[in-house]
């Protein structure tokens, strides 16, 4: 009952998705009923001139070239209206799977980090691209069925016109098959809630896979995965298998049969009718070629029930997705703009998850142009802060005021605006080097150029054969780990941000590149508010303040040279670097 309940909701969604194209939906629905209407004259047509002409040998050439000509006219209206129906339902599909697509995108964007942090890559390009892709196949059954309903409908009142007892009987072996309609979706949905899981693995494995090559080769990690790999996809296989079992035998063959049956009894009554009566061969004709109306559109509709069941599951998939809170924290989105980047901390609780915090009490200030630096081993809590700096997170306890004003006041886009953030892995897109550094903005070439000299990336830019206007690939693989950096810098700076967070923007960098950077920053002296997290502890020596961190709390905090004369965590953790 609940699985029935579910199935009707994602219809009702499916059906509201398709509202807006509700022209094309009800056009197509109108040549089928028409494509049926014609179905039924056909048959006629062909009983009236056995009956009437071959029958008694009263055809003439002229009867015999107009009924062909009639035929094929109606034949040609018939392939005419099919082609509306193909044509208007399929614009349907795909009108209505790109308004889903277009949506699970934008939820895609809304959803917060602590999503991505649960929810394996591979997965989620599943449900975008393959749970999609099934749809469509989905709404090719709901044609299929439009259809089907049509014919049924038509058929039956043509059967009852010539023979009410054979009409029935064509309506008892359709119960049948209606009861094992009920049997097939019973049994398949776990089985169809299998496969696209474990789809879902598969496809994660194979992101994994990709993004990791190196590591895989370079440790030689090849035949540990393709065993793991060779394991899903088994897994998979199985599945699959007893989707094939269960359609070979539940599905079009049982429509075979029920038409069989029919056209046997059809048969068998007729001819037992003839030792007694004369029975007209175009009645006979007729009724047969109407059970095959009415059985046909049912062989179409079982063929693609499993292609149902998987797009009810695809479009569970997907609706989960869509109907997830997204996490994202909220913003109260007062008319405040940042000023002069002032941060402070006061307070802070935070934790990944419900009572496991990974800041404790924290609390400091960062006074505007002042440069912070975090320090501490690895998990100690360092981008957690700044995580919560950027709002990619909501705190639990505690307050964090920019400009002496809470940072849940800010409406986001200022404080995306005006927080620029560097992280250890740069992103690049497809496009120029321009559009990554105005990040695809209606952007100025003056101040592009403008933002590249100021972190020293102009150089290298102007020695490429196309200078600014050179097209990057997948990740920007044709410049080195540095120049990709510098762009990184840059694409920040374009934006002339109040506070600069770096989240060791240095660690994969060479040398030159880092003193490039670090030339470029001191260039930029009091302008912005920094926060560095950096585990090269020399690059940090000329900080205002230093913030040591051990566990999700600040043990120690000063400059450099306060911490040194301290002898505590901080000089063990310089030591061990002097080494």
């Amino acid at each position: 009952m609940n699985n029935n309940r579910s199935q009707r909701q994602i219809l009702n969604r499916l059906f509201r998705a398709a509202r807006p194209f509700w022209r094309q939906f009800i056009l197509a629905v109108v040549m089928a009923i028409l494509v049926s209407i014609v179905n039924l004259l056909l048959p006629r047509m062909i009983q009236f001139f056995i009956d009437h002409y071959l029958r008694h040998a009263q055809a003439t050439v002229q009867v015999i070239i107009g009924f062909v000509a009639a035929y094929f006219a109606v034949t040609a209206m018939k392939a005419m209206m099919q082609f509306g129906q193909a044509y208007s339902f399929a614009i349907v599909s795909e009108a209505t799977l790109e308004r889903i697509r277009l949506q699970l995108f934008d939820k895609l964007h809304r959803m917060g980090m602590a999503y991505y942090d649960q929810t394996p890559v591979g997965e989620i390009v599943s449900r975008v691209t393959n749970d999609t892709k099934t749809l469509y196949n989905f709404w090719n059954l709901i044609l299929n069925l439009i259809v089907a309903i049509a014919g049924l409908v038509s058929a039956f009142v043509a059967m009852m016109m010539v023979n009410q007892l054979l009409a029935w009987l064509t309506v008892g072996l359709l119960m049948v098959i209606i009861g094992l309609v009920f049997l097939y979706q019973w049994v398949s949905v776990p089985v169809y809630h299998r496969v696209r899981a474990t789809l879902s693995d598969i496809n994660t494995r194979l992101n994994e896979t990709l993004s990791g090559i190196e590591i895989i080769q370079q440790f030689g990690q090849q035949k540990r995965l393709n065993s793991e790999f060779a394991k899903v996809n088994r897994q998979y296989f199985k599945s699959r298998s007893k989707l094939i079992i269960f359609d070979s035998f539940l599905l079009y063959p049982v429509v075979s049969l029920m038409f069989i049956l029919a056209e046997t009894a059809t048969l068998g009554y007729f001819g037992w009718q003839s030792t007694h009566l004369s029975v007209a061969a175009g009645v006979v004709y007729a009724f047969i070629a109407y059970q095959q109306n009415f059985f046909n559109p049912l062989t179409s509709v079982m063929e693609n029930l499993a292609t149902f069941q998987e797009g009810i599951v695809a479009a569970q998939r997907i609706y989960e997705l869509m109907d997830q809170p997204t996490n994202q924290p909220q913003q109260i989105n007062r008319d405040l703009q940042i000023g002069v980047g002032k941060i402070e901390f006061r307070h802070v609780t935070f934790g990944y998850q419900s009572g496991q915090p990974v800041l404790k009490d924290v609390s400091f200030v960062v006074h505007p142009g002042e440069k912070v630096a975090l320090v501490g081993h690895t998990g100690s809590g360092k981008s957690t802060i700044v995580n919560l700096l950027m709002r990619f997170y909501e705190f639990q306890q505690g307050q964090i005021l920019i400009d002496g004003q809470d940072i849940r006041d800010y409406p986001l886009t200022e404080l995306r605006r005006k927080v620029g953030l560097v992280v250890q892995e740069p992103i690049m897109f497809y496009g120029t080097i321009s559009h990554n550094i105005a990040m695809f903005a209606p952007e100025k070439a003056s101040a592009v150029r403008q933002a590249a000299e100021l972190v020293n990336a102009a150089p290298f830019i102007d020695a490429l054969p196309d200078g600014y206007a050179t097209h990057l690939g997948e990740g920007g693989g044709q410049l080195s780990a540095g120049q990709r950096q510098l762009i990184s810098f840059a694409r920040t700076m374009y934006r002339h941000p109040e506070i600069l967070i770096m989240d060791e923007a240095t660690a994969n960098i060479d040398s030159q590149t880092e003193d490039l950077i670090t030339t470029s920053l001191t260039k930029m002296g009091a302008e912005q508010t920094t926060i560095a997290i950096a585990h090269r502890l020399s690059t940090i020596q000329d900080a205002d303040q230093i913030l040591v961190l051990k566990a999700g709390q600040i043990i120690e905090r000063g400059t450099h040279q306060q911490l040194m004369k301290q002898h505590g965590y901080y000089a063990k953790l310089v030591a061990l670097q002097e080494k």
